[in-house]
């Protein structure tokens, strides 16, 4: 009978004497500080997962999950090899490719370039890059015609349009009777794409055809490009699949070339989480300061429930509800908003941009151009335990000391 007695007193121990605005304010502020770091907790974690998730699909949707080349020059029957990989269960679809770098010019204007000999019959089974044609597709790709598809933001640097033309450079030097050249070629836009990344600027495709022409593969393909059917297992099968084609290969994957920064997002991610869930700490054991300020304001009120019969056990529930109320609602009103603001912060933040006229993340610096968020419901759940959990066990010191006061002390000078 007495348990819903000592929740009241806990609910009305809240807030101090009318006198002492102050403990009041100090549990208010309490609450509130839980309720930011549990916001910002659960909104940062939310845009670090975005950033994984994006990256993942975007980039790892434009370059190679894993590839297959000879390892002593193009591959002379990659048909066969292709029929042979795409056998393998791991792996969705194989497609040939001839890539090398290079250096475009157009408009007055000078980039490096990425450039990517491929099949466009293929290309669509192992890329998304069918998905985010801005201008043209991947059937403007003609053998012969020696046509080229550029990302967004190469083709506002280069000030180039659809059927515009524009110069690859090879870094590669011919003779000739004038003397030597580098060796270089006139290709028209036939497509423009946008994925959203720095692929924009500095990747562009053509049609495997041409690329043998330029690079010199006498018609072969250089390699293969695998697309998996788990990510994370590309390193194993790639191996696997390599070593059941028999002859010698060089392999290839995703965590090679792009590893390191999926790493390194990871990593920030922990670290990030921990050093806010220092801070939803801090709120919560603001909370041990506010209980104790609190049991010193109600000693007088303390020792007259002891003389009334109740026990140190009593008295402990007592103030560990009160403790209770604060991080309780602060950590569930902190959830609500990071919640909120999770799922909306992509578009806040366009909003924002458009309004100040102004690109946070421009792709040319970033991997995205965009604020990308990914709630994950277990992230909320942990943050949500967590700060629950503190504010429980800050409540501890400050319920037993006041469980310590004793009756005769505290009532001799009032």
């Amino acid at each position: 009978m007495f348990r819903p007695l000592s929740f009241y007193i806990g609910l009305r121990y809240t807030a101090a004497k009318r006198r002492n605005h102050f403990i009041s304010f100090i549990s208010l502020t309490s609450m509130i500080g839980l309720m930011l770091g549990v916001a910002v907790l659960i909104i940062v974690l939310s845009v670090m997962n975005g950033f994984d998730q994006e990256l993942k699909q975007r980039i790892l949707g434009m370059v190679p999950h894993a590839t297959i080349q000879g390892a002593s020059g193009p591959l002379n029957d990659w048909e066969e090899l292709d029929r042979r990989v795409e056998q393998n269960p791991d792996v969705l679809a194989a497609a040939p490719f001839i890539q090398g770098q290079g250096m475009v010019t157009g408009g007055g204007n000078v980039r490096g370039v990425m450039l990517s000999g491929i099949l466009p019959e293929q290309e669509a089974s192992v890329s998304i890059i069918e998905n985010h044609f801005v201008e043209g597709g991947l059937d403007d790709l003609k053998s012969g015609e020696f046509g080229i598809i550029i990302g967004r933001l190469m083709a506002n640097s280069l000030r180039l349009g659809i059927g515009d033309k524009l110069t690859v450079v090879l870094p590669e030097a011919s003779v000739t009777p004038a003397g030597v050249l580098p060796r270089l070629k006139r290709f028209t836009v036939k497509g423009i794409f946008s994925v959203g990344a720095e692929l924009d600027g500095n990747y562009a495709l053509i049609h495997m055809d041409d690329a043998s022409r330029l690079m010199r593969t006498g018609g072969k393909a250089e390699g293969l490009r695998l697309l998996m059917d788990d990510l994370f297992s590309a390193p194993r099968v790639v191996n696997d699949v390599a070593s059941g084609l028999g002859g010698r290969y060089y392999v290839s994957d995703w965590t090679r070339t792009h590893g390191n920064l999926f790493n390194a997002i990871r990593m920030e991610k922990t670290m990030i989480g921990l050093l806010l869930m220092f801070i939803v700490a801090v709120a919560a054991f603001n909370i041990v300061s506010t209980l104790v300020m609190v049991v010193t304001d109600k000693t007088a009120d303390i020792a007259i429930l002891r003389t009334m019969g109740a026990t140190p056990g009593r008295i402990m529930r007592i103030f560990i509800i009160q403790g209770a109320v604060i991080g309780v609602f602060g950590t569930l009103i902190g959830t609500a908003l990071g919640v909120l603001g999770a799922l909306n912060i992509s578009a806040f933040i366009a909003w924002l941009e458009a309004a100040m006229g102004h690109q946070f993340l421009s792709a040319d610096v970033y991997f995205i151009s965009y604020l990308p968020s990914q709630l994950q419901w277990q992230d909320v759940a942990v943050i949500s335990g967590a700060g629950l959990a503190m504010s429980l066990l800050a409540t501890i010191y400050p319920a037993w000391r006041a469980s310590r006061v004793e009756p005769a002390e505290a009532l001799r000078y009032e």
